[in-house]
Order: structure tokens, then sequence, then C-alpha cells
């Protein structure tokens, strides 16, 4: 039997572009997500967004907010809202380290930097991060630009 083709489109993920833009990461943490039928079936096309996303800890559980996964185009009275609360299943130890680190204060904020499929399950990567100035940023460009150079400067050398 020959191997299957892995669909590009299909197991995509979606990418929270805005994350690594505006905030330092510090921890990363692999997520599952508590969602509906229509839900994955929209997720699996494509049709989410996470750009402007961010997640709580409330009563001892983390709740995503701002999630938006598009209605299934072909469900039914039952599907879902687009903008709905999430939960986030984590270990306990991960919960409890997360809300001490945000209750510290320092500016932190927990983000979502993806959303992908393990296997057949949605998994969501939710990091601590700490909020960027203006100034963080133009130097992350400014280094950027600098690494550009050098690559292209040895590339030239090179060949």
């Amino acid at each position: 039997m020959a191997a299957q083709k892995k669909d590009a489109v299909r197991f995509s993920e979606i990418r929270n572009s805005k994350a690594l833009r505006d905030y330092t990461v510090d921890e990363r943490f692999e997520a599952g997500i508590q969602l509906r039928g229509t839900e994955v079936k929209s997720i699996r096309a494509g049709k989410a967004q996470i750009s402007d996303a961010f997640a709580r800890v409330e009563k001892g559980e983390i709740w995503l907010h701002n999630a938006h996964i598009e209605q299934y185009a072909f469900g039914n009275i039952n599907n879902h809202d687009a903008k709905r609360i999430r939960k986030l299943l984590l270990h306990r130890r991960h919960i409890d380290k997360i809300r001490v680190a945000l209750e510290t204060g320092g500016g932190r904020a927990l983000v979502p930097l993806r959303m992908y499929f393990k296997e057949a399950l949605v998994k969501v990567e939710v990091a601590l991060a700490t909020g960027k100035k203006q100034f963080d940023r133009r130097d992350d460009l400014k280094k950027r630009a600098e690494m550009r150079e050098v690559d292209q400067a040895m590339k030239q050398r090179r060949g």
C-alpha cells in the first residue's frame, strides 16, 4: 500500500504573527483546547485567527479569549459562536506556574503563539510573554537588518 500524502492545507497551522513582534517570549506551554465539532472542521479548513487572542486564568482554569473561529459553512442551527470563550487544557502544575507568573506583575501576559493539529487533536501553544516597548521593536529591526547584510556579504564572498 502506498504511503499517504499529507495535504498541506489540511495540516497547516494558524500562527499569531503579532505575538513575536509585540512580546518577548519567556516560556512556552502546549495546551489542548476544548472545542465543538464544527470548530474543528473550521480549523481544518484554515478558517481561524488568533492574532488578537489572549488567555486568562479564571477560577483555577485557563480560558482563551478573542480567538476567532469562523462558523462552519456546512453547519446547521447548532453551529458555534465565532468568538466564544474556549477552555485551555493544561496540567495543574502548569496552571499554577502561569497563575503565579501573571500575579507577580512585570507586564507579563499569556499569549497564544500558534494553533495546530497533533494527530487528531487541536493544540494551542501559549507563552508567558513580556510586552515590548517601541524602542525594543526598533532594536530588533536593526539587528535583523544587520544580520541580513552579514549573510549577503558572506554569500557574495563564497560565490
